[in-house]
């Protein structure tokens, strides 16, 4: 049995912009009948449902693609499926501390902004490259 793109996005919980997306990207490969609608088989919704986890996990689209791979082969060595997930997880927390020292940065501009009705602002200033 084969769906349509509308019923595939409800079965997935992936949009049909971002299934088209993903189309175009070459992730997932639904058949086309002769009027050119896509046709989406269990299998392809299967395909969705991996890259929506994958996304909600933040999985730059390249390590998806690699994810997929290594997902359709059954032959696939686990060490590297665990290489690609802890290499992910350095670079959130890579980027976690980055956001946090940002916003220890903000704080600290909002701490020695007086917030009151005169124009000085250090925040301002800061953001204008007045140091």
């Amino acid at each position: 049995m084969t769906i349509t793109i509308g019923d595939a996005a409800r079965a997935s919980g992936v949009s049909e912009k971002m299934i088209r997306h993903y189309e175009a990207i070459g992730l997932v490969r639904p058949a086309r009948q002769a009027n050119g609608y896509r046709h989406y088989a269990e299998p392809d919704i299967a395909v969705l449902r991996f890259i929506r986890h994958a996304r909600d996990l933040a999985f730059p689209l390249e390590d998806v693609r690699r994810l997929l791979a290594l997902w359709h082969d059954r032959g696939r060595a686990s060490g590297e499926v665990r290489r690609l997930a802890l290499g992910h997880v350095a670079a959130l927390e890579a980027k976690a501390q980055s956001l946090q020292a940002m916003a220890n940065s903000l704080k600290h501009l909002a701490a020695t902004c007086h917030g009151d009705d005169r124009p000085d602002c250090p925040i301002l200033d800061e953001l204008e490259g007045k140091h």
